[in-house]
């Protein structure tokens, strides 16, 4: 598959039914558009299988919750949209991207209580999200933006408005040369990449920042309980950015990134040590058992 996102064949399951890919269109008002009314979830499917496909739906739903909207489809209903949209463009290996939004209506202020709620579900064959860094290792640059308190955003939800400050981010690391960038929180903990969750290794034992400001990915919550099976002992906790030189290995989690090794973050470099490939090995044959 070629071209831009909005030129391409194929179907799209839009408010209920398979649409050309074409079609698949939203007004220029629709308040999502002017206010970020919108919430979304990432998944993979591998070999005819989504991994974890319930529960990114049911997050899906709990993330429209979050941003005061109500999904008018269960998580079985999304469940069966994916499905039909994978059947109906012949795809067994792919990206699945659902999505959640106020619409176009009566209102276009700030307030949308009024507008529909629409959704949608696209998938499309997808590579590695870092190219070659999953042998090589990702290289990360510091962002200047810090993940907010929960207390000015919902960070439970999966919603489209608080991943700005990570484009920004992400655009600003690739025109250094980096894959991403490596994000603090408004405390001045390490917090995540733009669209992963990060893990560190120190002496066999397994860091990662407490989930207290930012998503706790699916991805990550299915590596601890990996990690904790193999008898690695794993500290969840507020970690300080001078910390990064007494850590050996790195990695990224997340439905895109699904295991990808960090080999350098600003000024320090990490190992693609054995463990992190452990890690990125097991995951691969999980998702496909």
């Amino acid at each position: 598959m070629s071209g831009g996102y909005d030129d391409r064949d194929g179907k799209i399951w839009m408010d209920g039914a398979l649409v050309e890919w074409r079609d698949a269109k939203v007004h220029i008002l629709s308040h999502a558009l002017h206010y970020a009314s919108s919430v979304f979830e990432g998944e993979r499917c591998y070999d005819g299988t989504i991994f974890e496909g319930h529960a990114h739906s049911e997050r899906l739903i709990r993330s429209a919750a979050l941003i005061d909207f109500e999904i008018p489809y269960t998580a079985e209903q999304i469940d069966a949209a994916k499905e039909e949209v994978l059947k109906a463009n012949g795809l067994e290996n792919a990206y699945v991207r659902a999505v959640a939004w106020r619409g176009a209506g009566p209102d276009m202020g700030v307030a949308s209580a009024r507008n529909p709620v629409r959704m949608a579900v696209a998938a499309w064959e997808w590579g590695n999200y870092y190219g070659d860094a999953k042998t090589r290792g990702a290289k990360l640059d510091l962002s200047k933006w810090k993940r907010p308190s929960p207390e000015t955003i919902p960070s439970e939800a999966k919603a489209a408005g608080l991943y700005m400050i990570c484009t920004m981010s992400k655009h600003a690391a690739e025109a250094k040369g980096c894959s991403d960038a490596m994000m603090l929180d408004y405390r001045g903990y390490v917090a995540e990449a733009t669209g992963a969750n990060i893990f560190f290794v120190k002496d066999g034992e397994v860091h990662t920042p407490l989930p207290d400001c930012f998503l706790n990915g699916i991805t990550r919550q299915t590596v601890l309980k990996m990690l904790k099976e193999k008898g690695i002992t794993v500290h969840e906790r507020h970690i300080m950015p001078e910390e990064l030189e007494g850590f050996q290995q790195c990695w990224l989690t997340g439905t895109a990134a699904e295991v990808t090794p960090v080999g350098q973050i600003g000024d320090y470099s990490f190992e693609v040590g054995a463990l992190t490939r452990d890690i990125s090995d097991s995951y691969e044959k999980l998702v496909r058992s």
